[in-house]
């Protein structure tokens, strides 16, 4: 039957099912095979020719029906697995029912009424009657998850078939040893299977329809206590499911090992096309949905894997372990780090290939999956982090972020690929390896719109992060804290930062203490306060190697003499207001010349008229997210604050709603009558005695009269004298006892796992639009909105 008379045929079904108000018999095969068994139509046909309004429409006018054509769809799949689907047409059967619940689920999910109905189980679904009837008592949930696992490794259809001829006897699938057959070889599995093109395509039809029953999650408003767990992911990835770890290894491997640039022939993407990539966007999409649980509140495991807890606690058992979080938490083999890592890095940086010829190699799509499997990886497996921390491998995981950061600082619909990129430069700034890390050279010439430097990693990181705050959109702001923290934290172990960045630093302070700005919120002054940490850092810990940093301070004294006499009297208060109206934001100015950009760079562009975007639940702030920890003299971390009163020492009154607060303080606001903030004496006060000056200021008392003698003893224009007299300077003895190092290290919390979450699915949803899985649906986790 030609492809057109399939279509037709199919068509006719489906209005037949939209028209009949009276059930169709589950029993009524004639009726019910017409959507599977001699059609051969593919995801977007049966997308185009299942029209969303029809899908309501049965549900609403015809329940049972729709319950029933889910149920056969899903007693088709249940039987290919179990049969092993050997003929072109139980294949071809399983591929149809697939996109058809692919289609309908959506739909299911959105309708409060109708989300239990994969729970509940059919009555009178044993097939046999009699005894059969309680082994076939799951629910309908459960019955399709096993099935799609199944089918999953269903040799001949989804993995090369072991056996010479399938004549003398198909292999058995329940006898199938499916770790003999994981999809790529990486971690725990050394055997590449011969690539083929049919089985990925198979695959990828399949896990489609695996995330889209996981993204009930979708259609379920974002919970504070967020403590819900996916009932779907929780049954997948549980003992029930006995392919967990070779499919857990598969899409990982999957993932892992893709090369987009292929045979590295150029242009060679625009002759083939890759049928890779659908598949490992796929994988790694279903991939970070098993691993979305949230570790600050689950039951942790211990060392050999059974979750801490008595046999007293039966009251409130521990809610049962994700296998795939268990499987990546307990991956340790240094050469799985490195496949890993090394995967991650050689992905994350496709998208910067710097060639002469455009378009030459093939661009991913899917970096923020990647980013967000990365930090999955950090976060459930400690060893995997100190891996990467280990050698100088992390600098190529960073220089991609910093690109994708500095890319995307104008672009509205990217403000959460701005935010994942900053967390995890966070959490990685935790440790003191990451430090010293950024101290390698910077030489290979990423194309990007920031002043030439000639420096390291670490000039790099400032550069950029001074390009976000000073010409990011607005909303960019609740990230500022972040940013400066990430900074403070590398600090003390920045050996030599060049001019350029040295410039960045001061100018950002230079900016962010002037009065108007340091009076117009509640929170403006900690800015201030990060920057002098990191100045006092350097001074008391690299002093040696910055002579460039001291140089600027000297330059900018007149900064930091303004702060100490800053003025606290209300009339000034009200002036330094009073001025925010006539001048113009004092970070659009650029405090020093910009110079020649990178070669091959483009400006950050706004998003493009039209473009969609998800909204996000709103970030902790940063008193929530970090945790303040000293480092000893042997180099250790001690915890500084009991978690209960954590952070009740320096938080303003409204403490609940962080990020809410930000997005009012960061904009002046002086009409105490609406019952906004307003600044006063009091509380100018009450910090300004706590500027961390002296270190500052006892250098500028030392160096300053030397500096001024030079210039006039040799009447010097020229800096580099100047700078030589400080490169052999020194301050010993001379300033404060050196403070000791304080860094915020990310902590977990619940506000975060929702923070992901929400991420996460805004991303699925918005990548997934041929065929458009979740489009004009009823989603509740977060809105979409035009740009």
């Amino acid at each position: 039957m030609g492809s057109a008379d399939s279509k037709l045929n199919f068509r006719k079904a489906v209005i037949q099912l939209t028209t009949k108000t009276q059930p169709v018999e589950a029993t009524d095969d004639a009726f019910w095979d017409q959507f599977w068994v001699d059609t051969a139509t593919s995801v977007q046909d049966v997308f185009a020719l299942v029209p969303a309004a029809e899908i309501r429409a049965v549900r609403e006018e015809s329940p049972s029906n729709l319950a029933t054509l889910c149920y056969k769809a899903v007693e088709k799949l249940v039987q290919g697995a179990e049969s092993g689907c050997h003929s072109e047409k139980e294949k071809q059967i399983v591929l149809n029912c697939s996109r058809l619940l692919t289609r309908v689920l959506p739909y299911i999910f959105e309708d409060p009424d109708w989300r239990g109905f994969f729970w509940s189980t059919v009555p009178g679904a044993g097939r046999g009657g009699g005894e059969d009837d309680d082994e076939n008592a799951r629910p309908l949930a459960e019955s399709l998850l096993l099935a799609i696992a199944d089918l999953l490794f269903c040799p001949d259809f989804t993995v090369q078939s072991h056996r010479r001829s399938t004549v003398d006897s198909a292999e058995d699938v329940h006898s199938l040893d499916s770790c003999e057959y994981i999809w790529e070889a990486g971690v725990g599995f050394a055997h590449s299977p011969q690539p083929n093109y049919v089985h990925d395509m198979n695959r990828m039809e399949l896990l489609k329809l695996l995330l889209t029953c996981f993204s009930e999650a979708m259609y379920l408003p974002p919970a504070p206590d967020s403590g819900s767990t996916n009932p779907w992911v929780q049954f997948f990835c549980s003992t029930e499911n006995r392919h967990a770890l070779p499919l857990f290894t598969s899409l990982l491997n999957t993932v892992c090992a893709y090369d987009p640039v292929g045979y590295g022939i150029p242009y060679n993407h625009l002759l083939f096309s890759d049928y890779r990539e659908p598949l490992v966007e796929e994988a790694a999409q279903v991939l970070i949905v098993t691993l979305d649980h949230d570790s600050a509140t689950s039951a942790s495991p211990t060392v050999d894997g059974t979750t801490t807890g008595t046999a007293m606690d039966d009251a409130d058992p521990p809610a049962p372990e994700n296998l795939f979080v268990n499987y990546l938490s307990r991956i340790h083999r240094e050469e799985d780090f490195q496949f890993i890592l090394k995967g991650i890095a050689r992905l994350l940086s496709n998208p910067l290939l710097q060639t002469y010829l455009p378009n030459s190699t093939k661009k991913i799509q899917f970096h923020q999956e990647l980013l967000v499997l990365f930090w999955k990886l950090c976060d459930f497996n400690k060893k995997f982090l100190f891996f990467v921390l280990k050698s100088s491998d992390v600098l190529d995981i960073l220089v991609p972020i910093l690109y994708f950061l500095n890319d995307a600082r104008a672009d509205q619909s990217r403000v959460g690929l701005m935010h994942i990129g900053v967390f995890i430069l966070l959490l990685l700034s935790g440790e003191r390896n990451f430090g010293v890390r950024l101290n390698k050279p910077y030489s290979v010439r990423v194309p990007m719109d920031i002043p030439v430097f000639t420096g390291t990693h670490a000039d790099l990181l400032i550069v950029v992060f001074h390009k976000i705050i000073t010409s990011g959109h607005q909303r960019l702001q609740p990230l500022f804290d972040c940013l400066l923290t990430i900074v403070v934290n590398v600090s003390p172990y920045l050996k030599s930062l060049s001019m350029v960045a040295a410039n960045k630093l001061l100018h950002l302070l230079e900016a962010f203490s002037t009065t108007w700005f340091l009076f117009s919120a509640a929170q403006n002054h900690h800015l201030v306060f990060f920057l002098l940490e990191v100045f006092n850092n350097i001074i008391q810990y690299q002093f040696d190697g910055n002579s460039n940093l001291v140089y600027a301070i000297i330059r900018k004294r007149s900064v930091f003499h303004q702060l100490a006499n800053l003025p606290t009297d209300p009339p000034a208060i009200h002036k330094a207001l009073q001025r925010r109206r006539r001048t113009p934001e004092p970070l659009s100015r650029t405090g020093s010349q910009e110079g020649a950009s990178m070669e091959g760079s483009r400006p950050a562009a706004p998003a493009e008229p039209g473009t969609l975007k998800t909204s996000l639940v709103a970030t902790p702030g940063i008193d929530k997210l970090t945790e303040k920890s000293q480092v000893s003299e042997d180099g250790t971390l001690r915890s500084l604050e009991p978690a209960s009163q954590q952070s009740s020492a320096d938080s303003s009154p409204a403490v609940e709603e962080p990020s809410q607060v930000w997005r009012e303080q960061r904009r002046p606001s002086n009409s105490s009558a609406s019952g906004q903030w307003s600044p006063t004496s009091e509380w100018v006060l009450s910090w300004k005695s706590k500027l961390p000056l002296q270190t500052i200021m006892r250098l500028l008392q030392v160096l300053v009269p030397q500096v001024e003698k030079i210039c006039i003893d040799k009447g010097l224009t020229d800096e580099s004298e100047i700078l030589r007299f400080l490169q052999h300077g020194t301050l010993v003895g001379l300033l404060p006892v050196p403070h000791p190092i304080l860094i915020r290290k990310y902590q977990a919390n619940s506000g975060t796992a929702m923070w992901f979450r929400t991420y996460m699915w805004g991303v699925i949803y918005l990548r997934n639009v041929d065929p458009p899985v979740w489009y004009d649906t009823d989603v509740k986790l977060f809105e979409i909105q035009r740009v």
